[in-house]
Formats: structure tokens, sequence, C-alpha cells
């Protein structure tokens, strides 16, 4: 389905679902034990667009990969068992592929191109392909401008370095570290606030050297890793959208199962706790990636202020904080907002566009601060466009449960990059 027509929330979100996998750690399952050696299996692997990206670009770099059921099988060949692709490797819309396999192909001793849709070939790479030169990596940007597709030349034993991030990026600072797996010596990262840490928890997982103290991180290259079974939990930034909208529905009350609490991604719980969010983590479990179910009732919000600091934890989420801050008494200012004009649209542009012709207020200052004025009692219905970005496609839907009718969302197919089944799951909660 490519449109949704959403009508507003008569009643509470009522129930208990499972979130789908998270993509972040689905991502690095495959990448680091396709270099690790032997054989795992991947339990609870998020096949969605962007994840298939990643399994299909390893298939195409000579990994054995199956699907059984409701696991990923793969084949581990170590460091230096990857092969020579027959041709290009898409990666499709997914800007995490390409920035984490980008590491990890700089390290080879063949030549490879990295493509992508129109989407992923607007995204900044300059900012791997600076370290990866420092590194000794034979990349380059075919357009000029830093942007894919990407040239990567075989280029033999990589140099280490010690980098300080200029931005907190979790998939800047995974390249770095993928290609310090390939490099003589100890390589680090540095950043300047906390990101998400999924890369070295599952490097630590597989037998990485790998030294953690604070925002410094640092690995010893020419490691051998070995393969182990891996657990994915439930995507935390899926669950966000489920999150919201029981809070800013009346008689909702909710239970997510298995979602991940990585201490890096729990972000949008602190945010909306502060602003008044009645949500309670009522059980936890998990090994290298931490998990638990959540419960979510109703709630009366409140506006807050989100530092630069915070935005690395929560930025996949800031879209759908936004659809809550609408709805929130007094203003939310957001902070460092930067970043999100690099996703896959310019998620303020998109996010402005939306909520505007719902009636909220929002305004950019500085070209780095979002102020979100609160206090409506509810949206107004409209059609709406995702652009194509699979985030705001969602979020524009929990915003049509507080609108006074009926809103259409166009474009809403590329739901399918983090969370196919989506609109499924919202009617369930709904009981339509």
């Amino acid at each position: 389905m490519n449109n949704w027509k959403i009508k507003r929330a008569e009643k509470g979100l009522r129930g208990e679902i499972t979130v789908p996998p998270d993509k972040s750690i689905s991502h690095r399952s495959v990448m680091f034990g396709a270099i690790a050696k032997g054989k795992y299996r991947i339990t609870n692997f998020l096949r969605g667009d962007d994840c298939m990206s990643t399994l299909n670009a390893f298939r195409a770099l000579g990994i054995d990969i199956r699907i059984e059921g409701d696991e990923v099988i793969v084949e581990g060949k170590g460091l230096r068992g990857l092969r020579e692709p027959q041709g290009e490797l898409y990666l499709g819309n997914s800007g995490t592929t390409m920035r984490v396999i980008s590491g990890i192909l700089a390290g080879q001793s063949f030549d490879v191109t990295l493509t992508g849709d129109d989407s992923l070939s607007g995204r900044p790479m300059g900012r791997i392909i600076e370290p990866l030169k420092l590194m000794g990596a034979g990349i380059e940007s075919m357009r000029g401008g830093g942007q894919a597709p990407l040239i990567i030349k075989g280029a033999g034993p990589l140099r280490a370095i010690d980098y300080d991030l200029p931005v907190a990026s979790a998939q800047v600072k995974s390249c770095v570290l993928s290609a310090g797996l390939y490099a003589r010596g100890r390589t680090s990262v540095r950043e300047p606030f906390q990101s998400r840490d999924h890369t070295e928890r599952i490097l630590e997982y597989l037998g990485a050297d790998i030294l953690r103290q604070g925002l410094f991180t640092a690995v010893t290259g020419e490691k051998e890793m070995t393969a182990r079974d891996i657990l994915v939990p439930g995507d935390i930034s899926s669950a966000a959208f489920f999150m919201v909208a029981a809070l800013i529905v009346k008689g909702s009350e909710i239970v997510l199962r298995n979602v991940g609490i990585n201490p890096t991604r729990t972000g949008i719980l602190h945010v909306l706790e502060r602003m008044g969010g009645d949500i309670e983590i009522v059980d936890r479990y998990g090994d290298v990636e931490p998990a638990g179910d959540i419960r979510v009732r109703h709630s009366g919000l409140k506006g807050t202020v989100i530092d630069e600091g915070e935005i690395p934890l929560l930025i996949d989420e800031i879209p759908v904080l936004c659809v809550a801050a609408s709805m929130a008494r007094g203003e939310t200012v957001i902070n460092g907002i930067k970043e999100l004009k690099v996703k896959e649209t310019d998620r303020i542009m998109t996010v402005k566009a939306g909520l505007s012709a719902m009636g909220a207020e929002l305004l950019e200052k500085d070209n780095d601060t979002l102020v979100i004025s609160g206090g409506k009692e509810r949206l107004d219905p409209a059609s709406v466009n995702s652009f194509g970005d699979h985030r705001i496609a969602m979020s524009m839907a929990v915003a049509s449960l507080v609108s006074g009718g009926e809103s259409d969302i166009e474009g809403t197919a590329c739901a399918d990059v983090s969370y196919p089944g989506f609109l499924e799951d919202l009617n369930r909660l709904l009981g339509v």
C-alpha cells in the first residue's frame, strides 16, 4: 500500500505487540560476523529493505548466507575471506551499509564500487572518506563532492590512526573501527558526544582486541574474531512510534515486548519521561544487547529542552518526538539538529512540512535549533507526503491519530525499510 488513510483515534491504543528487530544491530550482525571465523546464527534478523541490502552485499562478497525460518545462518570467513564481487555493490537506501562496509572494504586486496539509490547518492560520504584516506585507503567519490558512488581500491594493510570525530556519528565511528581491524597497530576514535555503541559491543562479543573508556574507543588490528550466535532485540526506534501514540491518545495503555534498551539508544525514554510520560520497563533480559518489555500509558505531556549532546542518543526518534511536542503543554526546544538534515531526507524540512500542514507550530532558529509550540487539543486532518522517508511516514501516521478527522499520507511504501507491517500493528492496537 503506497498511501495510508489514518483516522482520528476515537478510543485508546490497547494491547501488546512485538516491534521489528533492531535495524542497527541486524546490519552489524551480518557485517562483523561475516569477517569472523565460523558458522553462526542470527535470530530475529530484520528483513527490511536496508538490512537486506547488507545481507545481499555480503553474499556478493562471497559469504554463504541462507535464511531458515526466523534465523539467518552465516558462514564467516575471517578478515581475509571476502572475494571481489562480480560487479558493483548496490546498497539501495542504506547509509549504514555504505558507511560501515567502506571501512571493511578499505582493508581488502581487491577493488569495488559502491552505489545506491538517488537518496543515498545525495548523502555525505566525505566524513568517511577523510579518515579512510588518512589510513592509506584508496577511496574516491565518483561524482566528486564526497557523494556516492564510491570507488574503493585494494590498498593492502592500512595505517592505524588516532581520529577525533568532528560530529558524534555511530556510522562514522563504526567505519573507522572497521578499517582498524585491518590496520597494523591500534586505531582509536574519540567522540564529542556519546553515540550508539552497537559496533563496540559486537566487536567485543566476537573477540576483537578493543578498549573502551568513555568517549574513547580503540581497536588493535589484524586479530581474527570468532563467530558467535546473535539474538537481535526489537528496535527502540520502531517502538518509539507506539510510545508516542499511546502517550498522546487518551485511554491508551500498551506493552511493547522485547525492545532493545541499550543505554546509548534510550534517549527517547528519558526525554518522554521528562515530558511527563508514564513509561515503565516491566522486565529486563538479554546479554550482548540488553532488552526489556515497556509499558506505556496515556499521559499529559509538557514541553522540554533537548540538548545537543542528547541528539546522538535519539537521532532517529526526533520526527516522532516532534509529534509528541506538538501535543505537549508549552514549548519544546531541540538543539543540535544539523545531523537531521543529512538523513534519508532533510528531516527538519520534511517533519516541518507534514506537521505544519496539520496545524502544528514549528520554528527553526540559527539552522541548528527547532522550537515546537505545543498545547494543541488536536491537529488538523491533512494530506501530507512522506518524501520517501520511512520515519516521516510513520510519524505522520501517529500525528493523524490526534487530528480532527482523516489524514492521507502519501508514499508510505518506504515504511518497509525499517517496519514492514507497521500499519497492521497500529490497527491491531486500535482494535480495527
